[in-house]
């Protein structure tokens, strides 16, 4: 008979800490988090049941040090280590160490956290699954003659990605021949300065494209979807909002997704949470994997917005060796869920990050509304780590409702002390581009560029006196 978990060092920070915290508490199982000096007076140090500090604010030396974590670990005797996302959560020798210690890492074996974490392993074992992958080279791509062939058989524009990359980094655009060869040499280069491995590969470069994930659970032997979130509201490849269900899709599309997300599981033979990343060609209507997420994403509580599942317990009970009571047919989507991610940025000035004391925080409430935060009234955000602050995300009966009821809850939220994102996601969404549910990844670009234009066209009236107040 399996054995719940009884206790879990969490290795992170922040909302998601906080967010590990409250499902152990909710199973009964003791919490134990680590924290950097610049997170000592946070509110998940405050509501673990155990905390201990393990270094200084730079996350090398606290959150991403692996020996003091494990030593941690090991000082308060924890069965298991969840690591959130970021940090040490896609470090496959870390989950390795982690294996060695017998403590067990919530989250799929250090082999496969290896394998998909390896973007041209992970597009080999998409094809052996038969999931649709994007044209271009089966492995890496290491002179010049090879990426010519590619370009040759593919065609340009292509995009050459680093494949150790992720979250926006190490990708270029190549438009033309005459540029193929300095550009191949440059992200090379830059390749092996950000992730420590030259490999690169390359494929077609698709102009008019949605993003589009699948959250999958797993406990090695029964997979579920949760269905879509689509994501394409980004800024420079970063997630801004996302939202279950896509707009776009129809049933075969949804259909087809979800099985190829399936099918990729039981191919690497996954177990935990994870989600498997597409693009969408509007122009032809076809989707291509690009990579597995192979831990819990920021973006998760919208999928438990639609499916009133609990993905943060299911991975305790998962790593616990409880298996999952659940089978396709009890996942029901229901209504429509957006998420807001809420940046200390500030848009005005290219969001630059904004460090410094919160003096008043009011988070908003009512009828599907939730706010996924650590932040209090006091709370002074340390400039060291990622500029997100809060998540506030929206469950209603259908899109128009969610959207509404998402901007009623951005006007109620109030984060005083810094400048935040808040407003921005506000015209996001009050957008006719973002309301019509008819754009692509370009569309908050495009729209940043057409404020700007509408700002200095006001500025200019109001200094030659055609405005009036």
């Amino acid at each position: 008979m399996a054995e719940p978990l009884k206790s879990v060092l969490i290795a992170n920070r922040g909302e998601i800490a906080l967010r590990i915290i409250r499902a152990c508490k909710e199973l009964g199982i003791r919490s134990v988090l680590v924290y950097s000096e610049a997170d000592a007076d946070s509110l998940p140090v405050k509501l673990a049941d155990q905390a201990i500090c393990i270094g200084p604010p730079q996350s090398a030396l606290s959150y991403r040090n692996a020996n003091a974590v494990l030593s941690a670990a090991r000082a308060f005797n924890v069965d298991a280590i969840h690591p959130g996302y970021g940090f040490l959560s896609e470090n496959a020798d870390f989950a390795a160490l982690c294996e060695e210690e017998g403590i067990v890492f919530v989250g799929p074996a250090s082999e496969v956290i290896r394998n998909m974490g390896d973007k041209i392993e992970a597009k080999k074992i998409a094809r052996r699954a038969g999931v649709p992958t994007v044209p271009g080279s089966v492995g890496a791509i290491a002179e010049f003659s090879e990426a010519l062939a590619v370009a040759s058989e593919v065609g340009y524009p292509l995009l050459i990605k680093a494949a150790a990359g992720g979250g926006g980094r190490g990708m270029r655009v190549v438009k033309t021949a005459e540029t193929l060869e300095k550009d191949l040499a440059a992200i090379m280069s830059e390749a092996e300065v950000a992730f420590g491995d030259p490999s690169v590969y390359i494929e077609r470069y698709l102009t008019d494209i949605r993003h589009i994930e699948i959250q999958v659970i797993s406990d090695g032997t029964t997979t579920l979807h949760l269905g879509e979130r689509d994501c394409t509201t980004q800024r420079r490849n970063q997630k801004l909002i996302e939202e279950s269900p896509s707009p776009v899709l129809d049933a075969e599309l949804r259909t087809g997704l979800a099985e190829a997300a399936v099918a990729l599981c039981k191919e690497v033979g996954y177990r935990n949470a994870g989600t498997i990343e597409f693009v969408f060609d509007n122009i032809e209507r076809n989707y291509y994997f690009i990579e597995m997420n192979t831990r819990i994403q920021v973006e998760h509580p919208v999928s438990e917005e639609v499916s009133g599942i609990d993905l943060i317990k299911l991975q305790l009970q998962i790593a616990g060796g409880i298996p999952l009571s659940l089978d396709q047919s009890d996942v029901v989507i229901t209504g429509h869920a957006i998420e807001c991610r809420i940046n200390a940025e500030n848009p005005d000035r290219g969001f630059a990050p904004q460090p410094g004391t919160i003096s008043t925080f009011r988070a908003p409430g009512g009828f599907g509304v939730r706010m996924d935060t650590h932040i209090e009234s006091g709370y002074t955000i340390p400039p060291f780590y990622d500029s997100m602050i809060g998540k506030l995300i929206c469950w209603g009966q259908n899109r128009e409702e969610a959207i509404a009821r998402m901007i009623r809850a951005l006007d109620e939220l109030v984060i005083d002390g810094v400048t935040t994102t808040a407003r921005f996601h506000k015209k996001i969404l009050e957008s006719a581009e973002f309301t019509s549910g008819d754009f692509n990844t370009a569309f908050v670009t495009e729209f940043m560029d057409k404020e700007k234009q509408a700002v200095e066209v006001t500025a200019d009236d109001r200094q030659n006196g055609f405005v009036y107040s």
